[in-house]
Parts: C-alpha cells; structure tokens; sequence
C-alpha cells in the first residue's frame, strides 16, 4: 500500500506516518526499488498497533522503547511483557478516574434537571 492509502485507511497524515517511521514507533516500512513506501501488512499491522496504543495515551517513549525490543527479538519477550504490564496499570488507573470524573458529571446533571423539575412545579 501507498502510504497516501495508509494514511486514508488508519486516519493519520501522511507526516505522522513518517514521523512514527523516523523516530522508530514502527520498524522501517519496506521500499519500492523507487525508493516509494510500500507498507506491506506486517507494516500495516505496526501501525494499527501504535495508532491504537497513541489513542490510549501511551508514550511516545514507551513505544520507542517496546519497537526497539522487539527488534532485538525473543530474549526481550519478558521486558516487553513488562513494559506492557506497566501500562495497563497506568491505563486502568487512567480510566477510574475518568469513572469517577464521569459519575460526578452524571451526578451534577441530575441536580441540575432536579432543580428544573422543582421550578417548574412552582
């Protein structure tokens, strides 16, 4: 695939793509003879991945570090697990409280259309 199709496909600029390329959020995406991008599915796969992994909030630097990991294959499958697990504890946490930030909303709108109803009985 072109990077133009990746970019429509997984909804990214094609200079983000680029930049997840540069800085090592994705391995090297394979090349034409050209020199073109061509993102093979191993390459697409990669950024669905970071994509995903990015609209959860991790880090940059986390992912870089989890790609380069993997890159130096199997002896790192227990670091990677680790640094895994280290951000699923930061996202679960991530997420109660965003729970509890949403039962506060939910609770002050239903004082609110409390309120409306004891003004409109009036």
């Amino acid at each position: 695939m072109t990077i133009s199709e990746v970019s429509e496909k997984y909804g990214m600029t094609q200079d983000t793509l680029r930049y997840y390329e540069r800085v090592g959020l994705i391995p090297s995406v394979p090349r034409k003879p050209s020199g073109v991008r061509d993102y093979d599915e191993h390459s697409c796969g990669w950024v669905e991945f970071i994509r995903c992994m990015r609209s959860a909030g991790l880090p940059v630097e986390t992912l870089i570090e989890y790609v380069r990991l993997w890159q130096e294959g199997s002896k790192t499958k227990a670091a990677r697990k680790h640094l895994l697990i280290e951000e699923k504890k930061r996202l679960d946490k991530r997420i109660a409280e965003m729970q509890a930030t949403q039962a506060r909303l939910a609770s002050k709108i239903a004082h609110y259309d409390n309120m409306n109803r004891v003004a409109e009985t009036l």
